[in-house]
């Protein structure tokens, strides 16, 4: 009975880890369009950059070593 709490619980957490990726994967994608559209792009824009592609690095880390898969 408690494991099936857990695979339940792990399951719903992959599955916000998987939409969260998503998510950071169109933010990252739209900050490095910014960024390649600009001609000389502020440091705020940059760091906000580096931000979220730390971010999903870091998510995408925590997916694979999970083996979550989509």
């Amino acid at each position: 009975m408690v494991f099936k709490k857990k695979g339940y619980i792990r399951s719903k957490e992959d599955n916000r880890l998987l939409e969260l990726l998503e998510q950071l994967k169109y933010d990252l994608m739209v900050q490095q369009d910014i960024v390649r559209k600009s001609v000389d792009p502020s440091p705020v824009v940059l760091t906000n950059l580096k931000i979220i592609e730390t971010k999903y690095f870091f998510l995408l880390r925590e997916a694979r070593k999970r083996g979550t898969t989509m």
